[in-house]
């Protein structure tokens, strides 16, 4: 177990005990992870701050009754933000447009930074809809929210190696998607390159 996990499990017991000081310290570390994921499954900022909001309502309520059981927190929390994102999916049948690009612009870009950023992530936008929702869903848990391939595998249902060969499989697929669509893009580079180690 990590310092990080002992840290996690220490704010879980104290909350399980009606702490309002230890939920709020759950809340501080994991809400922006667990939006990031939102948003990066569902592409539009108010439902994924719902998600976000329905997911730790959700927490508080089942709170009582988890036992760690091999399974860490952040797993089993996402597990249940997962849930939400499916449920949300099925009701939904037509996709927003990916609104990242407004919550990564800065005050600072003038108009030919921003088209260009939104050129960009138009381009990774449909790379990413090429990918199986399940390599989607790998790649959002790895780099929106931070988990480990273990921690994904415990969620998915899969082995931490299965995990890491998806998200290899995943990344490529975006990268030679991109080479593809835009020409010159090969020569220079996209800037997605596999984790050291992930090669199968």
């Amino acid at each position: 177990m990590t310092g990080n996990d002992q840290d996690v499990d220490e704010l879980v017991r104290r909350a399980q005990t009606g702490d309002p000081a230890a939920l709020g310290a759950l809340y501080d570390r994991l809400a922006g992870r667990v939006y990031r994921y939102a948003l990066f499954r569902v592409g539009n900022r108010a439902d994924a701050e719902d998600l976000m909001q329905r997911t730790f309502l959700k927490m508080i309520e089942a709170l009582p009754g988890y036992r760690r059981r091999g399974i860490p927190f952040e797993a089993w929390l996402f597990r249940l933000v997962r849930n939400g994102v499916i449920d949300h999916l099925r009701s939904r049948r037509t996709h927003e447009p990916l609104e990242m690009a407004a919550a990564l612009q800065s005050g600072e870009q003038g108009p030919e930074q921003a088209a260009e950023l939104m050129a960009d992530v138009e381009e990774i936008e449909r790379a990413l809809r090429s990918l199986t929702p399940l390599q989607q869903e790998v790649l959002a848990y790895r780099f929106m929210a931070g988990l480990t391939p273990r921690e994904i595998g415990l969620i998915i249902g899969k082995r931490e190696g299965s995990v890491r060969a998806l998200q290899f499989r995943a990344l490529q697929a975006m990268r030679d998607t991109l080479n593809r669509n835009v020409p010159g893009r090969e020569a220079r580079g996209t800037g997605i390159a596999p984790e050291r180690g992930l090669e199968p």
